[in-house]
């Protein structure tokens, strides 16, 4: 090794080749690149794979003499001080101000070389900057994250423009106007704190909003795709307006703070129906809420959309065609239930038969169908409901769940009396859906001969399109996930960094896994017999069960999702 080697006298591919990052053949191959492209030497060995982006910083911090940002560092920057400089001017210029005194600036640059930025920068804020140098993916996802929290702080004149909010439920409804003019001076910022709570969760399709009272702080946090992100921290004082606001949204009483309270509204937008359903649970630090958000209007899904598998579709289809049975699909809260059971009636649906759904709550409305809303405070219960629509000459029935036996037996008499019934039942897989329903006190004979289909599911998260990329996975994750070299075949499996699409969290949408259980004989008659778990699920197996671990392998092979995703939501096959 050269002792005497100068960085700051070298080139950037000799700086490279002196700290085994490169080649002399690698970097011929990317001086050959850069003369057809005209794109820095930088740029052309990231892009092709030679060095990472980390590398190319680290060398021209050596060469320019400059400190490189650390991660740290850019994980925790004040947004005051981020704001010092407008977002526009930053992202033009790819510059983030890190930290500030009252003669510096401290400042991040993909370029600081640039002498017309630097001197722009000093002009602006009146101090000297200090650069450090930053890899350009880098500095784009701590600008969007530093700047999306401005943007959520800030003050905000109309957040919902166009916008219609209905108050309370279906029988007492009114309309209430969200505008910060509207309201009175001191309401006016927890108007519009709540405002940004809706518009960030309907801008990023969350189905929950979570505002959780801690000792110091309130937590909001909004699921997406299953997993809850933090979106803001707004002080504890912040809580009691938060709450008050939301209840009288809800038509609760704001007065009562010590019990549980469930209400509702609905958001009316020029596209949308968003129906909110809010529930207040008092706790050691004050009123949590959650909101559940489910939108009303266009139902796009079919079975393919789904997630099903060929061979599962094949036989899905043939049994919701048939004129008569209980088809039961099990799983915990958000799991997609409602969502399979909506698209299965989408496609029998015509107009030679009746359609009719009970349900707690009505999650889409669906052209040519009859659905009925449970109201359960007014003696509209699942029971009462299901006894006047035999009255209604159903051919086809949705019942939302089934909760209690009462529910459950005329789910069993309807099917028994030349129905076909869909319905919900909450259970872990589908062996032990079979065993729920004879829990609920519906005799063995009649779970076999009514019974035509058991199907229990889940959601996994989609690997995001946008920054996917291939990766040869360990042996400890094949090993982990009961995924073997011979089945990947020479197969490369894809996960993803992150990017501005996805949040940075890798995954974008979900898609479903299911277990079926096919109801043949064999298996009906362990039903009779009272069989226990393991016997029947033994029987399935033989049967041809796909389980979902199973069906979860499928989609890691198809580059669906990744093997992390499928470990969160899945058990071994025992």
């Amino acid at each position: 090794m050269n002792v005497e080697f100068n960085p700051q006298a070298s080139k950037i591919g000799e700086i490279l080749i002196h700290i085994n990052k490169l080649s002399e053949s690698q970097l011929q191959e990317a001086l050959l690149v850069q003369k057809k492209t005209k794109n820095k030497l930088g740029v052309v060995l990231v892009k092709n794979g030679f060095i990472t982006e980390d590398d190319l910083v680290t060398v021209y911090s050596m060469q320019l003499g400059y400190r490189k940002a650390d991660d740290e560092l850019l994980l925790n920057i004040d947004p005051k001080i981020a704001s010092t400089i407008p977002e526009e001017f930053a992202r033009q210029n790819a510059v983030l101000v890190l930290e500030k005194s009252n003669s510096s600036i401290k400042v991040a640059m993909e370029d600081p070389e640039d002498i017309t930025c630097i001197d722009a920068l000093q002009r602006l804020t009146g101090l000297v900057p200090d650069v450090l140098v930053v890899g350009p993916n880098t500095l784009e996802r701590a600008l969007d994250e530093v700047y999306g929290e401005i943007k959520k702080s800030g003050e905000v004149k109309e957040v919902f423009e166009g916008i219609t909010v209905i108050s309370g439920d279906d029988e007492k409804k009114e309309e209430v106007d969200l505008s910060p003019e509207n309201a009175s001076q001191e309401d006016a910022p927890i108007v519009k704190l709540v405002n940004m709570i809706l518009q960030e969760a309907i801008k990023e399709r969350a189905t929950d909003i979570h505002i959780e009272p801690q000792e110091k702080n309130v937590i909001v946090r909004i699921r997406i795709d299953g997993v809850l992100q933090t979106i803001m921290t707004p002080p504890n004082t912040s809580l009691s307006g938060l709450v008050t606001r939301i209840k009288i949204l809800s038509k609760l009483n704001i007065a009562e703070k010590r019990l549980p309270q469930d209400g509702r509204f609905t958001i009316k937008t020029t596209e949308k129906e968003i129906d909110v359903r809010v529930s207040i649970l008092p706790t050691i630090y004050g009123e949590k809420i959650v909101m559940r958000l489910l939108d009303k209007t266009g139902f796009a899904f079919n079975l393919k959309s789904l997630g099903l598998d060929k061979d599962l579709i094949q036989i899905f289809q043939n049994v919701i065609t048939r004129p008569y049975g209980l088809i039961i699909v099990s799983g915990p809260t958000g799991s997609g239930k409602s969502t399979t059971l909506y698209a299965s009636l989408k496609e029998i649906k015509n107009d030679l038969i009746n359609i009719t759904t009970v349900e707690d709550p009505v999650e889409y409305h669906l052209d040519g169908i009859n659905q009925v809303q449970v109201f359960e405070h007014i003696g509209l219960t699942f029971g009462a409901s299901l006894k006047f629509i035999l009255r209604q000459d159903p051919d086809i029935l949705l019942i939302g769940e089934i909760r209690d036996q009462e529910t459950a037996d005329i789910a069993v008499k309807f099917s028994l009396t030349g129905h076909l019934v869909f319905s919900t039942l909450h259970a872990n897989d589908a062996v032990s859906t079979i065993t729920r329903f004879l829990d609920l006190g519906v005799p063995p004979f009649l779970v076999g001969a009514c019974v035509n289909l058991v199907m229990a599911q889940r959601l996994v998260r989609k690997i995001c399109p946008h920054c996917r990329e291939e990766y040869d996975p360990s042996d400890e994750e094949l090993k982990l996930v009961g995924l073997s070299r011979k089945r990947l075949n020479g197969k490369k499996l894809h996960q993803a960094k992150g990017c501005r699409e996805c949040r940075n969290t890798g995954y974008l949408g979900r898609t479903g896994i299911f277990e079926l259980i096919p109801m043949t004989r064999k298996v009906r008659a362990l039903i009779y017999d009272s069989a226990n778990e393991d016997e029947m699920r033994s029987c399935a197996l033989a049967e041809g069960m796909v389980t979902l671990r199973e069906s979860g392998l499928r989609k890691i092979l198809d580059a669906s999702t990744t093997i992390q995703e499928v470990l969160r939501i899945t058990m071994d096959d025992i």
